[in-house]
Formats: structure tokens, sequence, C-alpha cells
């Protein structure tokens, strides 16, 4: 069992090698108020007189005391070089390889370093002083000595000062491998003892919290402190040890640690004699031994499996770093191949490392094409910014000065290819979309890559580079395409297209009526057609009659070539060619056989044009004649038929020409281009040097992973030997 404490020793040896604490040793804090006589106890527990004395805040660091028994058999300690062979006991700093013997000089570098951190200004500071006592005189012990806890900020102290010293004293008894000594003078009530109340606070239990009554010779005449000994005021599971500390004028006329054991013990004799075996500082050195030994044992196994757990992670850390490079061009190679294929496989979706949190790569670009693309087109309207006078203005301006006896084709094709040209912008914002999703990629290529990328930042920012000038080459080309893709369905507009044949079938029911058109422009010619050729009017004359039958015999000639549009007097004969055959209807030659003129007021699609000056202009149009109505809606129905197949196609085909101009297109020459442009370049020494914090990073991570072998070594050791 006492071979435990040496171990944990050779622990706190290794960690401080690598200036970690990662790992929570079992040690012994020292805890209690200002000048409650915490640094009295361990000087008392040492056997020497080494600590900064003084008024108000003396302690401003935390001082990791580690004492080593060292017979002077011991040749694992003791070295001719630095003249400790034969002696009986000394102290060596971490800080410093230099042996003290003179415990005031000791005494010194302490006062000398806590400046030297902490200021002069009586603040504190959390970087801790090591220091180990090597002795033939003291038992194994690892113990913390802490700032004493303070309330009111004293001189040129921080405001803050009771915050810090709570959250230093808290970092340290919050470990749960730690032993708190808990130190309270007996001349104050044990109710108010701040020490106390930090131990219940983290070790509620009170499993690993030893009490400790300091100045029990200071207690008022007529007073004592059996029951508080005797845990009848403040029960402590492990324990309330009494002690008797040397007084300040004891101090000052440098009266000799054991002439106080001496004095100490001839006191509990005669105050306490039933409790004189069980106080003391002896007693109490025993007891802290035995105490973090036990705990020592307790805590070893967990302590054993963090070691295994931080190898591990320390690694696959250094693993990361990757090695020293030897060969820089064959490893140059291998970077440019690693990255390559990881930005394929991203876009690709067979990469190793799937990302969870966000859509990348190919997944994003599918994303694109089918979500962002596909609705930003289906939320285009066929007709927007399109209204009946537009379509009106069109119908007359492609008429010239002529009346408008037919829809005109030109109307129609002026008007769709207007409509198709609003498919463009969408278009182009799709391959910006994209070619934005491939730059992004070079960030979400797998962490093995990434890793190389950080270890070598020029050859990163080459690479990056690289990648967006090829993106930036493939981007007016993907564009022309996308732009050729609408000038072509602009180029020819494809009436006899089979989707758009069957949707123009159905025109002739929007120009069906109960009553002709034509008979509706004069009710006498409505009344011929309700009257049957046989049977007309008296009136007319003989000559008048043979007239209206040679006209209506050129009208059903005509009837023959242009069908029922041609007799509603709204077809064109481009529309008759997409439209199948539909037959004469004998009352429409009848109807065509009137020649009255017709009168109706059209109203004008552009603002009015006032030729007569003294005339206002009538600023309130009527709405549109039936004819002019229904000739909107043809146009309505045939751009919207064609609007669809264009915007259909167009979904087809800007899509596969992003995937075909520029994403295949990168991941076929991404690896041939780095290539070019960085491993046949003789710059390959320049761009593997490796960033600072990587070297600094990788060794740091070799020198925690030697400690932590060690560590676990003598650990294992130790299990075999006591076997547990």
């Amino acid at each position: 069992m006492e071979a435990l404490i040496p171990v944990i020793n050779k622990l706190q040896d290794v960690f401080n090698t690598v200036g970690s604490d990662s790992i929570q040793l079992p040690q012994i804090v020292v805890l209690g108020s200002q000048s409650s006589g915490k640094s009295s106890v361990i000087e008392s527990v040492v056997g020497r007189s080494f600590l900064p004395r003084g008024t108000g805040i003396v302690t401003r660091r935390p001082l990791v005391l580690q004492l080593i028994y060292c017979p002077l058999d011991d040749r694992e300690n003791r070295s001719a070089e630095n003249g400790t062979s034969n002696a009986e006991e000394w102290g060596r700093f971490l800080h410093s390889k230099k042996c003290y013997t003179d415990f005031d000089e000791i005494r010194q570098e302490i006062e000398n370093e806590t400046e030297r951190a902490a200021g002069n200004n009586k603040g504190i500071c959390p970087e801790p002083i090591n220091l180990k006592i090597f002795s033939t005189n003291v038992v194994n012990l690892t113990l913390v000595d802490l700032p004493g806890i303070t309330k009111v900020p004293v001189g040129d102290q921080p405001e803050d000062i009771e915050a810090q010293i709570k959250d230093l004293v808290l970092k340290y008894i919050e470990n749960p491998n730690s032993i708190i000594l808990a130190v309270t003078a007996a001349n104050t009530d044990m109710a108010t003892s701040e020490a106390l109340k930090l131990a219940k606070d983290v070790d509620p239990d009170g499993r690993r919290t030893l009490a400790v009554v300091t100045k029990l010779d200071l207690m008022d005449a007529g007073t004592d402190a059996i029951d508080i000994l005797c845990g009848r005021v403040i029960p402590v599971k492990l324990g309330i040890i009494g002690v008797m500390n040397r007084s300040q004028k004891d101090i000052m006329d440098q009266k000799h640690i054991d002439e106080q054991m001496k004095d100490e013990a001839a006191f509990l004799q005669r105050k306490y004699p039933t409790l004189a075996t069980r106080n003391g500082t002896p007693y109490l050195a025993k007891t802290l031994n035995r105490l973090l030994m036990h705990h020592i044992r307790d805590c070893l196994p967990d302590l054993k499996t963090r070691v295994n757990i931080m190898s591990t992670q320390f690694q696959s850390l250094l693993n990361s770093y990757g090695e020293d490079v030897s060969d820089k061009s064959q490893t140059l190679l291998q970077i440019i191949t690693k990255f390559a294929s990881a930005y394929c496989s991203t876009i690709e979706g067979t990469a190793r490392n799937i990302e969870t949190t966000e859509l990348c790569g190919g997944a994003r670009i599918c994303y694109i094409f089918h979500e962002t693309f596909g609705r930003t087109l289906d939320s285009i309207h066929p007709l927007a910014g399109l209204s009946k006078m537009d379509i009106l203005t069109a119908i007359r301006n492609a008429t010239g000065p002529r009346p408008a006896l037919f829809v005109p084709e030109v109307s129609f094709e002026l008007l769709v290819k207007r409509q198709i040209r609003r498919l463009e912008e969408p278009s182009l914002r799709c391959v910006e979309l994209i070619h934005e999703e491939m730059q992004r990629i070079v960030q979400h290529c797998g962490n093995e890559v990434q890793q190389e990328m950080m270890r070598f930042p020029k050859l990163h920012e080459k690479i990056v580079d690289v990648v967006t000038q090829l993106l930036r080459r493939r981007l007016p080309a993907t564009n022309v395409m996308v732009e050729n893709i609408v000038a072509i369905e602009l180029a020819y507009i494809n009436t006899k297209h089979p989707d758009f044949h069957k949707d123009a079938a159905l025109v002739p029911s929007l120009l069906k009526t109960d009553n002709d058109p034509y008979s509706q422009m004069n009710l006498g010619s409505q009344r011929r057609a309700n009257t049957p050729r046989n049977h007309m009017s008296p009136q007319v004359s003989a000559s008048q009659q043979q007239q209206l039958q040679t006209n209506q015999q050129n009208d059903a000639h005509e009837q023959n070539h242009i069908g029922e549009n041609s007799t509603a007097s709204t077809a064109s004969t481009w529309l008759s060619n997409i439209l199948p055959p539909a037959p004469i209807r004998p009352d429409s030659i009848e109807n065509s056989a009137s020649n009255t003129p017709v009168h109706n007021n059209i109203v004008s699609p552009v603002k009015p044009v006032n030729l007569l000056p003294d005339v206002p202009a009538n600023h309130n149009p009527r709405r549109l004649t039936d004819k002019e109505q229904k000739d909107c809606d043809v146009i309505e129905r045939l751009i919207k038929s064609y609007f669809y197949i264009v915007r259909k196609s167009i979904q087809d085909s800007v899509p596969k020409a992003i995937m075909h101009f520029l994403v295949n297109y990168v991941k076929d020459n991404l690896q041939s281009e780095l290539v070019t442009h960085l491993y046949k370049s003789d710059r390959a020494e320049t761009l593997l040097n490796e960033s600072d914090h990587i070297a600094v990073r990788r060794k740091e991570a070799a020198d925690m992973l030697k400690a932590l072998t060690r560590a676990n070594h003598i650990i294992s050791e130790i299990r075999e030997t006591h076997m547990w």
C-alpha cells in the first residue's frame, strides 16, 4: 500500500512534463479562510519552515507540494551530481532543475515565482507552483495549498477577489479524486466556517472531507474544543483532528518545529488527555497518508480507464496530423488524388463521411434542379404580364392599317416568344446556384482531406484556386448553352407539335355560340338566316337574287378551304392548318349574303388620340366586344398550351446541359487540372510546408501520448503488484 503514493507522484511527474491537467490525480487539497493556519499545518506535516509568512493574503498561487519519503539508501531519487546522495532533505521545483537544501531559499523562490505571475498588488494567479520535498522524515503525501478565503478586498486588490478565490478553490475541490482538508481555527465559530461550507457543497456525503481545528491553545479561558473534536457540533465523516500551531512570535523567534511538536503533545496531554492520541500533527500526517492511500486504491481502476481512453484519443489525433514528409513529390500526388476522389465522391454521394446536418454536394445539386429551379419555373404563369389590351394591341399591330378580319399568326408568335423569354433568367440563375455549390464542395471533401488541407495551408490555397479557375472557365460555356436552349425555342414556334395540336383542336369550342356573330351584327341578316332559301322575300328582284346566289356559291367554295372558323369570322388560315377540317354550316352561306355595313364601336387598345382639340378625349373606353373577347381567348388558350410545352422542355433540358457542361466536365478533368498546375510545377517544396501550429500540435500530441503510455505502464505495474 505504501507504494501507491509514489505511483501517483510518478504520474504527476509524467503529466507535469507535458503541462497537462486533463487527468485529475488523487491529492489532498488544503482549504481554509485567510489566517486560519493552513500554512502552519503544512509546515508541521513537512517538519520544516519553508512557506512565505506575513499579514494579510500571503499564499497567492496554488502550491502543489509532493512529499516523498527518501531513505539514505534510495538510489532512484538521490544523485551525486546534484549533491543529494547524503542529504537528509532537499527540495526541487518543476520550473527549475536546481536542488535546494536550504529551505529559506525555497521560501524565497516561492515568493519570487508568486510575484512573477501574480504581480505585487496582492492579487492571485491560478497557475500552480509545483514543489517536491524529499526527506527521511516525511510520509508520502501530495498536498495543495490554496489562497485563503477572503471577503473584503484590501489595498489594491481587485474588487472581485472573493469570486476569484472561490472559483480557484472550487476548481481543485470539485475534483472527485481529491481529499478535502478543511482547516478552521478553534477560536472561531464552527458554524460560520467557510471551508466546511464549500466542502459540503461539493461533497454533500462527506466521504472525502477531513476537518482540522487549529489554534487550540488560543481558545477563550474556560472553554474547550471537546465537543468540536468529538463531532458533536458539526459531524464530519472522516473525522476532526485538532492541532496547535506556532504563534507569530514563535515564528519570528524561529522556533523549530520539533520543539513545537513537543509543546503540542504536552498541551494535548494536559488539556485533552482522553483525545491526545487521536489529535496532533503526527496523527494528522499518518491519517492523511492512510486516507490518501485508500483513496488512491479506490481511484486507480477508473484512473487506468481514463488513461486508456485518452491514449486512444491522442493516438487518433496524432494520426490526423500525419507523419513528417520524406518524399514530397509522392506526398503531393497522393494529396491531389485524394482530394479529387473526395470531391467526386461528394458529388456522387459515395463519400464515407455523410453529412447529416445539411444537404451538400450531389444532393444539393439535385435539390436545386428539382426543387428550386422546378418550383421557380412552375411559379411563372403563361400569361403573366399580359393583359387583354396587350393581346388586342398585338393583334391590331399585326394587321397594320387593315381592319382585322382574322386572328393573325404573327400576334401569337410575338406574344408567346415574349413569354418564353421569361424562362431564361431563372435558367441562368440555376447555373449560378450550381456553380456556387460546386465551389462550396471544396469545404465538404471529408475529414481526411480537410486534415491535409489544414496541415498544408499553401497547398490548400492553391487547390482552391485551381478549382475556382476551372469552374470559372466552364461558367461562360454553360451559360451560353442555357441561353441557346431558350433561343432554340424562340427560333421556331412549332405549331405542329403533337401536344399543341391537341389543345389547338379545342379552340373551335370557344368560337361556337347560339347565334352566329354575323347575325348579331345585322338584324335583317338574322331573319334571313332563319328563312329557307326557297322562301326569299318577294321584294327582292331577279337580278338581286342572281347576285345573291353567286355570292353564296363563292362563300361555299371558300368554306371548303377554311372550315368553321372562317364562318365565325375569327379564324385565320394559319390556325386552320393545325385544326382538323370541320363541316360547312348551310346557314352560314345565307348569312354571308348580307352586305349591310357594320358600325360597331371598336375599343382602342392604346391611349385615345384626340384629333379635335376642342373635344375632350374619352378616358373611359367601353368593354371589349364579343369578337374581340373571343380573339383574346383564342390567343390566351394557344399561348398557355405552347408555353407549357416549352417550359416542360426547358425544365428538362437545362439540368442536362448544366450536368454536361459544368458538373461532369469538372468531375472528369479535376485531377488532370490539379496535376497540371501543381504537380508538374517545381513548387512541391513550397506547397508542402506545414503551418506552424500543426507542427506544434503534433509535438504536443506526441509528448502527451508518450506520457500516457508511461502512466499506463506505471498503473499496470502497481495493479499487478497489489493484485486488485
